[in-house]
């Protein structure tokens, strides 16, 4: 059978059996759908920035705290050395930001370019930095930056690491490695990214300040100023959304709402078209992380990280105005790579791959990781998708996976089996990235299907959509989805709420500029309403008057100021039997 597109389930969640009384005013389909979370208490999803976790259990932070108060207090040149995406460039600005309300004043920052200096704190980064900094810091990387980490130390310079990516068997030598994910770490939420460590590490200095009686003659610093910043960074990264994670996110988007946020996001959710005073974890995650990672991606995101410590309106909003352009840029590269490695895969049968691996000399590397994660979302199987990385014979890949198999491990497997063929590899269990030579590529690619065959489990390999059920008649209320949409922070690991019914489908028209769209009108069965619906990247036209499966999230449709119900479909399929 020919892998044209791996076959969906729907597949119902269990709920967790609730031991508290809810108020009134939670909706019980909202009870329902925490309590498939996992949630079983009030107390659970008021996402009180009280309750965070507090900085005493992340191991490393009285290291990096010692050096950089002695940094500040003599007035050293420090260095913010960020990543490319769209949590590095947040958790840059929140850095520089930070130190520099803690009284840094020599602070700036440097972030590598893809195709020149490669990912992290590289030696070729490290050189770029005129005159030798006193104290570089990283944000988003260098757990695995040995080399480079070696080479700024050659400099005379002191390194904290702040990170969160799993680590490798060695860790450089830095003075400070603050990262909830090394071995041994006490850290109650390994969730944290980029953002959200340097945000805790900018806590544990406040603190330590204070003891120290800084703040004895002013007002010490709210860092509640940045959690916007530290909002954005860890949605855009798809970390878990545990309780730590969704307290900061729903303070960032808070202070969205109440027209507080930085200039820069506030630009550029204007240059997207959504009104920031209804932010949501959705638009940061769909509309304002695009723009900001696009820089980075065919740019330099320097660009992207001017446009977050930007605090004059206009300067923001031009810089807004760029990052928008480069991402459509990137959306016309993303589609015509997509649809050249689909090609590609037209004629590959279900048994010839369970670990792909792509690569066309023409592709762009800023490109491979959505390459990929498009790849694996319609077959369902690992991906690894290569591009030339600049001049040379050296590939970089973004590999991505699917639910409950390991990317790095695999990776790490890989490596270990032929040392060498891979230069360089890091990541998490769902997307990693790697480099190796051009001739190594064939081997990596034979080697990488071998291991996942060995590992995955074929039921892997089916995708499912969890679902929380049907809704009955009265629930498609519009009071239901305004609950259910402000009810978040959605996201990764703590998913929207999905429904799935049984409906006929009375109208099915295309729409968008390539019609790959659908509008459709759904009729329930069970009391003759109907409900309008829309299906973006529709699997092709529903049929008519016959009983449907659908699979939807209810959603709040705004239009000119006037909110109606609409049922965004995800799936559907004929009912069986």
């Amino acid at each position: 059978m020919r892998i044209d597109r791996a076959t969906l389930r729907i597949v119902r969640r269990e709920a967790a059996v609730s031991a508290h009384d809810w108020p009134a005013s939670v909706h019980p389909v909202l009870q329902r759908v925490y309590a498939a979370r996992g949630v079983v208490c009030p107390d659970a999803v008021g996402h009180r920035l009280s309750g965070l976790l507090l900085p005493d259990g992340l191991g490393g932070l009285a290291g990096a705290v010692a050096v950089l108060a002695d940094a500040i207090a003599n007035q050293r040149r420090i260095v913010i050395a960020g990543d490319y995406d769209c949590d590095g460039a947040t958790g840059c600005a929140v850095a520089v930001r930070g130190l520099r309300m803690l009284g840094a004043r020599n602070v700036g920052y440097a972030v590598p370019d893809r195709a020149i200096h490669g990912y992290g704190l590289t030696p070729a980064l490290v050189a770029t930095l005129q005159p030798a900094p006193d104290l570089i810091v990283t944000v988003d990387n260098g757990i695995a930056s040995l080399a480079g980490v070696a080479a700024a130390r050659a400099r005379g310079c002191k390194v904290i690491v702040t990170d969160h990516h799993l680590p490798g068997a060695a860790l450089p030598t830095a003075d400070a490695i603050v990262n909830p994910n090394l071995p041994g770490d006490g850290f109650a939420s390994k969730a944290l990214c980029g953002v959200g460590v340097v945000f805790y590490l900018l806590l544990a200095l406040r603190a330590h300040l204070r003891v120290q009686g800084a703040f004895a003659t002013h007002a010490e610093p709210d860092f509640l100023g940045l959690l916007d910043l530290v909002a954005l960074g860890t949605i855009a990264d798809l970390v878990p959304l545990d309780a730590n994670n969704r307290a900061l996110v729903e303070g960032g988007l808070r202070r969205m709402r109440a027209g507080k946020a930085c200039a820069g996001i506030a630009a550029l959710f204007e240059v997207s078209g959504r009104d920031v005073r209804r932010a949501t974890a959705s638009d940061l995650g769909y509309a304002v992380g695009p723009r900001l990672n696009a820089a980075g991606r065919l740019e330099d995101m320097t660009l992207g990280v001017e446009c977050l410590l930007a605090d004059d309106a206009a300067r923001a909003s031009g810089l807004a105005r760029l990052l928008h352009d480069i991402n459509a840029q990137r959306r016309d590269l993303q589609t015509s790579m997509v649809e050249e490695a689909l090609a590609r895969l037209g004629n590959l049968e279900t048994d010839d791959a369970w670990g792909m691996s792509l690569f066309e000399p023409s592709w762009h590397h800023g490109v491979v990781g959505l390459v990929a994660s498009k790849v694996k979302e319609r077959l369902h199987r690992p991906v690894v998708a290569f591009a030339p990385a600049g001049e040379g014979d050296e590939l970089r890949g973004s590999a991505r996976s699917v639910p409950g198999f390991h990317i790095r491990d695999v990776l790490a497997e890989v490596d270990a089996r032929h040392p060498g063929l891979i230069a360089r590899f890091g990541g998490h269990a769902m997307a990693a990235g790697l480099t190796l030579q051009l001739a190594n590529y064939a081997r990596f690619a034979e080697t990488f299907d071998a291991v996942v065959r060995e590992r995955i489990a074929p039921e892997a390999l089916q995708p499912v959509l969890s679902s929380d059920g049907e809704l009955a008649p009265a629930d498609f209320d519009l009071g239901l989805a305004r609950q259910l949409h402000m009810a978040g922070p959605w996201g990764q690991g703590f998913p929207a709420p999905l429904f799935d019914n049984v409906f006929e489908c009375v109208e099915c028209k295309a729409m968008g500029a390539d019609g790959s769209h659908r509008r459709l009108r759904l009729r329930d069965p069970r009391d003759g309403r109907v409900h309008d619906a829309v299906w973006f990247g529709a699997e092709g036209d529903l049929p008519l008057n016959a009983p449907l499966r659908i699979a939807y999230e209810l959603m709040v449709n705004d239009w000119q100021g006037r909110e109606s119900l609409r049922l965004f479909v995800r799936h559907g399929e004929p009912v069986s039997g």
